[in-house]
């Protein structure tokens, strides 16, 4: 069973697109363009989601 973990290694703020692009096997770029495509219509709900995000996806090495 894979567990959804923020990226230690593919990172570029917190991790967070990274190792969402590792659980669902999907370019860690692609994830990253979704959520700066996203960004623009409703920037302030997405800011929310990564931030939520930062703090209870845990880091890889938790795990």
């Amino acid at each position: 069973m894979k567990k959804l973990t923020r990226s230690v290694q593919d990172r570029k703020i917190a991790g967070v697109c990274g190792g969402l692009g590792a659980y669902f096997n999907i370019d860690p770029t692609v994830v990253r363009l979704v959520v700066l495509i996203l960004l623009f219509p409703a920037h302030i709900f997405v800011i929310l989601g990564y931030l939520v995000a930062v703090f209870t996806i845990p880091m890889e090495g938790e795990v």
